[in-house]
This record gives C-alpha cells, structure tokens and sequence, in this order.
C-alpha cells in the first residue's frame, strides 16, 4: 500500500520506534497519524510534529474497552502499525509467573485485541495493512529474556495463522522483526544496535512494498539470514550474548553487517 494518503494508527507512540513512525508517516504523507498510548499526555511533543495531522489516543493493550474505544474513533484507519511492547529482564526461572504473564497479555493477546478490534475498520474503508512488531526473537529465546522471547514467538504464530484470513478481506498482515534498536529497553546492552528513524522507515519501506516478513535494519537481515541457514545456530548465539555479540562485530569488522 501507498503511505501517502493513509489513515494510520501507531501504538507506543510516545517514544523510541513509536515516535518515529509517526513522523516518518507524516514526512511520506500519511493524511491523519492516530498516536496512540497508555497516557496522553507523553504524546504532547508527538503531537507537536503536526498538531493538524496527530491525534492523539489514549491505548493500554490490557483494557479491551480502550482497544474498542480507539477503533470507534479511529474509524477511518487504514494502516495498523502494533507497536507497543514490555520487556522484562527477568531469567524464565526466576520470573515470578506474573511477570511472564503481564509480557503475553500485552505483547501476544494485546496485539491480538488490535487485530480484531481493527479488522473490519481496515476492510470497511477499502483494505489496508495490519502491521505486528516483534523481535528477532520470535525464532529463539535470548537468556534473561525468557517471557519476553515467548510473547514474540507466540505473536509471531498468531501473524502466520492470520495471514490467509486477513489476505482474504483486503488486509496485508506483515510481521517485522528488527534486531537490536538504541531504545530505553536495551540501553544497558551493549551490541550493535540501529537508530529508532532506521528501524521506523525500514518498516514503512516494506509496508510500501507489501512485505509479508520485515527485516527493516541491518542487524535484522543478517541475523535473519542466519536464522533462513542454519536455525540451530541462531538458537544457539541468541541463548548465548557474548556469542551473539562477537558474531556482529565479527560480521561488521568483516563487511559482512554494515550499520
């Protein structure tokens, strides 16, 4: 689908990925952006980018009532981009069971929620495109990151089953898999990580070309390749950091991963 022209709604606006989705929607011509997060009031500077094109919503993931509530007033919406996440950096036997818990309401069954509640929106003003943000790893679970990997895999398993479906309505369903991003939630890693704006027009570059599967940044398609060759060694450097780690700057000192 075309941006230019689009109706598009972005969960986790207020920040990192979020926010530069929307101002890369706005600078491809999106006519309305809704900027959507769990307090208003964090999207004033969002806002500030276009205050005649970003409206903002209020969204939290676990309130079915706000997911409902967004659809009716976003009920022009052609393009869906679930991007809002939690991240926990508690290892699986650690974690308290609601911890875990508290990843897959928000990341799996959230997301969900937005695709069902968004569906016949989409449809009803002509087709559009669903978009799910997840994670590399959706194909492995990193160690300390236990519930967080799950959701994403599960998120990942609901995207493919729902493909057919949402294809037979007029919706592109696309998942998107970015490697590490220079956000809040990985800032004490230390590993190559690509810039919230290269992640957010990677997306939207895939949107445009209707890509079922979004590797939108240099970590995300060399680590995807990986994972297409040999699945059993991107499970074993995503169980093992200092591994991963290596294998990047190996591949960015070679030329093989150019940031």
């Amino acid at each position: 689908m075309q941006i230019a022209g689009s109706v598009a709604i972005v969960t986790g606006s207020n920040r990192g990925v979020g926010r530069e989705l929307v101002e890369a929607l706005l600078e491809r011509g999106a006519a309305t952006v809704y900027a959507a997060a769990r307090t208003p009031a964090t999207l004033e500077p969002v806002i500030a980018l276009d205050p005649q094109r970003v409206i903002p919503v209020e969204l939290d993931l676990t309130r079915g009532a706000l997911i409902d509530a967004a659809a009716g007033v976003a009920s022009d919406v052609t393009l869906v981009i679930n991007n809002a996440a939690i991240a926990q950096f508690v290892p699986g036997l650690d974690a308290p069971r609601q911890s875990i818990l508290d990843e897959l309401m928000t990341n799996t069954m959230g997301t969900f929620d937005m695709v069902r509640a968004f569906t016949p929106v989409v449809e009803g003003n002509g087709g559009g495109a669903i978009v799910n943000v997840m994670s590399l790893q959706s194909f492995a679970g990193s160690l300390g990151m236990d519930g967080y990997s799950a959701s994403k895999a599960a998120t990942h398993s609901l995207t493919q089953s729902l493909r057919p479906a949402l294809a037979a309505r007029g919706i592109v369903l696309s998942g998107v898999y970015p490697g590490g991003i220079d956000t809040d939630m990985l800032k004490g890693i230390d590993a190559p990580k690509s810039s919230p704006m290269t992640v957010a027009t990677g997306i939207l570059d895939g949107v445009e070309a209707g890509q079922d599967d979004i590797f939108p940044d240099p970590v995300a398609r060399f680590l995807g390749g990986i994972f297409q060759a040999d699945p059993k060694r991107y499970e074993y450097l995503f169980a093992n950091t200092p591994q991963l780690v290596a294998a990047l700057e190996e591949a960015r000192g070679s030329g093989d991963l150019v940031m």
